[in-house]
């Protein structure tokens, strides 16, 4: 039986934050459970006084903190550091505050670690949209579910629904998340790039569920491009960040111009098939991101944050 610390970043959603919190209740574990939760919103706080009142008689214990500098990166560090506190802990698992889980969903990530000796598993996470939403393929980000056979694998999702080993990330230096990704996202995918080059190894857990609903502002193609050009750039920050060499970047920059050129044609060749379609304008949208990316331009989607 092992302590496991559950983080919890959030941000001005108090209501989807409580669904999460009321979840974790009714997990089926045998392990010592312990959760945190950094509210990124040191003026209103409405995530840390909703686990202020339900500390009183919550199943586990429930260790609020505030993280005033603005940022999923920071938030991020300011959990694992409260969790490290923690002397008995030997795992984190961090739910972002717009998922809840299954009742296994915690037991079943330990399992996988155990089996697998990952750094780091990521588990499968099932999107939910209502009536009358478009139907996206596999691997549109943000709007279609997150799904892998369980077992070991080459490189991670993102920090949604994953344990971390306390060995993993007290071998590594602080922070933990780079602060460069505070606005744009991708410190997940830059946290794991390190892992990776210090030797740690990940696994997936498709019985380790989670699930999200998708909101009405997501349900569009519009959106789903800028999601696209957003995940391009910062791919492309990530990749330049640790100085590749110039063969490197020709490679790069190579399948940059090749999808530019490439994929307006298929995707105006195969508008009969919505689908078809839609991915080839997503590629085209991700990469204009990282061609902006190598010209220098930054993209911030999280300076404007939307709540409840």
């Amino acid at each position: 039986m092992a302590e496991i610390i559950v983080a919890i970043p959030t941000f001005k959603r108090p209501e989807s934050l409580k669904r999460l919190l009321i979840a974790l209740e009714t997990l089926e574990t045998q392990h010592r459970v312990i959760v945190v939760v950094a509210d990124n919103d040191a003026e209103d706080r409405q995530g840390y006084d909703l686990c202020r009142k339900l500390s009183l008689s919550y199943r586990w214990p429930l260790d609020p903190i505030l993280t005033p500098e603005r940022g999923i990166a920071q938030v991020r560090n300011s959990l694992v550091v409260r969790a490290l506190s923690y002397p008995a802990a030997t795992y984190i698992a961090m739910l972002d505050d717009d998922e809840w889980p299954s009742a296994q969903w915690l037991d079943e990530l330990v399992r996988v670690q155990a089996e697998t000796g990952a750094a780091v598993v990521e588990g499968s996470i099932l999107f939910e949209t209502g009536e009358g939403a478009p139907d996206f393929q596999p691997g549109f980000d943000g709007v279609s579910s997150m799904r892998r056979p369980t077992g070991p694998t080459p490189m991670l999702e993102g920090a949604g629904n994953i344990l971390i080993t306390r060995a993993c990330l007290e071998a590594m230096l602080a922070p933990w998340f780079d602060p460069d990704f505070a606005l744009t996202g991708g410190e997940d995918r830059d946290f794991f790039e390190r892992v990776k080059a210090s030797g740690g190894h990940f696994a997936w857990s498709d019985e380790a569920l989670a699930y999200t609903s998708v909101p009405a502002l997501r349900q569009n193609l519009g959106w789903v491009l800028r999601r696209a050009y957003g995940i391009g750039n910062t791919e492309m920050r990530i990749f330049l960040k640790y100085r590749p060499t110039l063969a490197a970047r020709l490679r790069e920059c190579a399948k940059v111009v090749v999808a530019l050129f490439a994929m307006p044609v298929i995707g105006l060749a195969t508008t009969h098939s919505p689908r078809r379609s839609a991915e080839a304008w997503r590629r085209f949208y991700r990469n204009m991101g990282k061609l902006a990316a190598l010209a220098g331009h930054v993209h911030q989607p999280y300076a404007v944050t939307h709540g409840d």
